[in-house]
């Protein structure tokens, strides 16, 4: 949510479609703590799950989120599904069965009727992703990160993440670590403090006790990372190892743990958008998010849009289909219903923010009618929660 990234050692860490509890707007301070005391999770379930708390986005809090804020934000998540959990088939009491224990104090409790895994503790695990990291991928990790006591700093190397097994600073491999009030970098030719970028701190009071969104993009060499709508690196050059795990380090105390709510880690196509259309007739997105339950397209869906938008006025004669589609969680009624409302709530975007004319664009929700892949797995399913556009 959204590839290093904890595997890089860590970060200051679809569509009609995903299934993580989403994000809706929230008035106030009182409504924020209450939505995080039922555990937020990631925007963008294309299926309605009970239960599902909301969260807020914004650098303020209570505060309706501000267009503009996203307009630097260009993070894409990989539409090629190699990991994902969040943690809802796990067992409250056990590790989390997707991921390899290394050691430490991690467990999968629940919390407001929401499984979350809970690190209390220094503590290590790996994400397997089934094999080597390809050369363009996305990382994304959901988070809940503890709230210092008052005079209290953010623990010492909080979050790591970096690509293999072990840890491995060296010259030719990266860790990245996240503290919620600052990032660094160790090995890859950076170091700390040169490599430190800080947080700003309106953006704190929602990173501390609330979901923060962690984000990794990887393309070749080219790293980024992102904490919510704030991109913190931007560096062209930097080795992350391409292993068939991310190691991901804990530093937290019993009293103030760590929670994850998801996990995410996908392969990014080359594919762009108007030459799928011209070679294939098609091109699939995870990366228009929406609050759970809801139509109501996400900011971060922002830079998605954008390259839609673009492609329709670079090519004047274009148009389109959006296609909304669902996994099988749910009632086949349930998610027809929902995935029509948010293709309807894509073409409203396209229109109402980036001025395409409504005709060029016309809509259809085949909820789980049509799976790209098996809903066998959680990947599957993941995979499966997408919007597509169709060229008309």
């Amino acid at each position: 949510m959204p590839p290093l990234s904890r595997f890089l050692a860590l970060l200051a860490i679809v569509a009609v479609a995903s299934s993580d509890p989403a994000a809706a707007q929230l008035p106030g301070m009182k409504k924020l703590k209450d939505a995080v005391k039922k555990v937020a999770k990631p925007a963008d379930s294309a299926v309605v799950k009970p239960g599902d708390p909301a969260k807020a986005d914004s650098t303020k809090p209570g505060a309706k989120p501000d267009p503009k804020v996203w307009e630097n934000y260009d993070f894409v998540p990989g539409n090629k599904v190699m990991f994902f959990t969040d943690f809802s088939e796990d067992k409250v009491g056990n590790f989390a069965r997707r991921l390899k224990y290394k050691t430490g104090p991690v467990e999968v409790v629940e919390r407001g009727g929401v499984k979350v895994l809970r690190v209390n503790g220094r503590s290590e695990f790996l994400i397997p992703v089934g094999g080597k990291l390809p050369e363009r991928f996305t990382l994304e990790m959901d988070v809940i990160a503890p709230q210092p006591k008052d005079g209290e700093h953010d623990p010492h190397e909080m979050l790591t993440f970096e690509g293999g097994a072990e840890e491995n600073r060296g010259a030719q491999s990266a860790s990245v670590v996240w503290m919620t009030n600052v990032a660094w970098i160790s090995g890859g030719g950076q170091s700390s403090p040169s490599s430190n970028v800080k947080v700003p701190p309106a953006m704190l009071p929602l990173l501390r006790g609330n979901v923060a969104h962690l984000r990794v993009l990887m393309d070749g060499p080219y790293f980024k990372m992102y904490v919510n709508e704030r991109r913190l690196y931007n560096i062209p050059e930097l080795p992350v190892r391409r292993d068939s795990v991310i190691r991901v380090a804990l530093n937290v105390s019993e009293e103030e743990p760590l929670f994850f709510t998801s996990l995410r880690i996908a392969e990014s196509e080359t594919d762009v958008l108007y030459d799928a259309l011209a070679a294939k007739g098609r091109w699939a997105t995870q990366g228009i998010l929406f609050a759970t339950g809801k139509a109501e397209v996400q900011p971060e869906s922002r830079p998605v849009l954008k390259e839609i938008a673009s492609t329709l006025k670079e090519h004047a004669d274009l148009k389109v289909l959006i296609e909304g589609h669902t996994d099988n969680v749910g009632t086949p009624a349930a998610n027809l219903s929902l995935s029509d409302a948010r293709a309807a709530a894509v073409r409203a975007a396209l229109v109402a923010d980036f001025g395409i004319a409504a005709e060029r664009i016309t809509t259809k929700g085949l909820g789980d009618t049509k799976p790209a892949v098996p809903n066998t797995t959680a990947e599957g399913r993941a995979q499966n929660r997408r919007v597509e556009v169709v060229k008309q």
